[in-house]
């Protein structure tokens, strides 16, 4: 009916200028709400977690994604057994990632403010799921029995054993003896010879 209010489009097109200024302001909107998303995403992007292993020997630097960027030995590692080095790593590295959710968190904040409140909270619970925090003091796991191959942590280099003593001149062997036969008469001497007339 004439006269009657509508809301919604038909509101829009009521006025023409205000109908264009409302369109313009909502797609000013979604392009800032755009840029601030792309200003995030590259800044997150640029973001490098560091996490050193307790003693020092290991330090790893890890992406937002989780993927390792750097890993650092010192010279310490060397005496360590293999299982010991693999385990110190992968500590290391998952404390580095540990970081990440909150990292990105902050990212996010403070690009975003409390914009889009539920899709942070379902990135920022899959990056808790996939690098969940790791307690501050957790040592990494020991392997139960020392590998052969470890050397104590106070020896650099083992020692080489000790060299044989010179050995002298080795004898000559007996000459064999001719076996001697049950049946074989003690009448013949060495000289006997049985085609001899």
């Amino acid at each position: 009916m004439p006269g009657e209010s509508r809301g919604g489009f038909a509101a829009i097109g009521a006025d023409p200028d205000d109908a264009e200024q409302r369109i313009q302001e909502w797609a000013q909107g979604f392009a800032d709400k755009a840029r601030r998303y792309q200003e995030m995403q590259a800044e997150t992007e640029q973001l490098r977690l560091t996490a050193a292993s307790p003693d020092g020997r290991i330090k790893v630097t890890v992406r937002a994604d989780g993927s390792v960027t750097d890993l650092e030995f010192t010279d310490k590692v060397r005496t360590m057994a293999p299982s010991e080095l693999a385990a110190q790593i992968l500590s290391t590295m998952h404390r580095a990632q540990s970081d990440i959710a909150s990292r990105v968190g902050e990212t996010m904040s403070a690009h975003l403010g409390d914009e889009d409140p539920q899709t942070r909270s379902m990135m920022l619970d899959n990056l808790r799921e996939r690098f969940p925090e790791q307690p501050e003091d957790q040592e990494p796991e020991q392997p139960e029995t020392p590998s052969k191959w470890q050397l104590p942590a106070d020896e650099e280099t083992p020692k080489p054993p000790p060299a044989p003593p010179a050995a002298g001149p080795t004898p000559p062997a007996a000459p064999p003896k001719r076996p001697r036969f049950e049946d074989e008469d003690d009448d013949f001497g060495p000289d006997f010879d049985p085609l001899r007339d």
